[in-house]
């Protein structure tokens, strides 16, 4: 079946959705996100793109940014290989890490801009990984809020100059915006709703007949391996939790 046109952005800005093949986690510890910046620095400052906003979540990501000197598809084709390299090397592994073609939405106003960036900020809030869009550590967020942009991504101006063209007055705004309710819809995948660590451990038991989660160490390697892939099937729970449950390292969990 042949690939429906990429719509262009008459802007050049895009909202743009990565997500892991199948669903998998395509970050599993601090170095793999710090990996991805790193990655997504270099692009932008062979001045590919302006980078507005971002968003790394367990499974997916969330840009935004406007096209430079390179198209779109360019760009993207840049991240993500270079990532997936970088990837397959450290877990050992082969084949695809990213869920065939990135998906992408054309942003061509201010108020659509500004929602899309308000949408990506509070995406951890409604996965329950945080209180408030600030706390997270992997989005652009607390870098509009007057924080230290440590891979030195941003634009900000851009944005914080739709609101005020006083800075303090920009930021004050664009923190009541992120805060003020709405029931706002843009390009996602649904939030998976996480297990803690307890659930999970008692689902893990049920699935061994009530046998200590310990065992699994001690089976043999197929039997191991079928426990893993039913636990790796329950919605909710991530691979990094599935190895700090089980006490089986991560990189085993993600093999299977």
């Amino acid at each position: 079946m042949a690939r429906c046109a990429r719509k262009k952005s008459a802007s050049g800005i895009y909202h743009i959705m990565l997500r892991g093949i199948n669903q998998q986690d395509i970050f599993l510890d601090d170095e793999d996100y710090c990996r991805f910046l790193e990655i997504m620095k270099r692009v932008k400052e062979s001045r590919s793109c302006v980078i507005y906003g971002y968003c790394l979540m367990g499974n997916h990501v969330h840009l935004l940014l406007r096209e430079e000197d390179e198209g779109l598809s360019v760009i993207m084709k840049r991240i993500g290989t270079s990532y997936a390299w970088w990837y397959n090397q450290k877990y050992d592994r082969v084949g695809h890490v990213f869920q065939n073609r990135f998906q992408s939405e054309t942003i061509e106003t201010e108020a659509y801009l500004l929602g899309v960036l308000r949408y990506i900020h509070n995406k951890p809030v409604k996965a329950n990984l945080v209180v408030i869009p600030e706390e997270y550590k992997w989005s652009s967020c607390q870098v509009y809020y007057g924080g230290k942009d440590s891979f030195e991504l941003l634009y900000t101006s851009f944005i914080l100059d739709i609101l005020s063209s006083n800075r303090e007055t920009a930021i004050k705004q664009f923190a009541d915006f992120m805060q003020k309710p709405n029931t706002d819809q843009f390009m996602d995948v649904p939030v998976k709703q996480r297990k803690s660590d307890e659930e999970l451990a008692q689902e893990v038991k049920e699935l061994l007949n009530g046998q200590p989660i310990g065992i699994l160490q001690s089976l043999d390697i197929e039997q191991r391996n079928k426990i893993i892939k039913q636990i790796k099937g329950i919605v909710g729970v991530t691979q990094r939790q599935i190895a700090r449950v089980t006490g089986i390292h991560q990189s085993i969990i993600f093999k299977v």
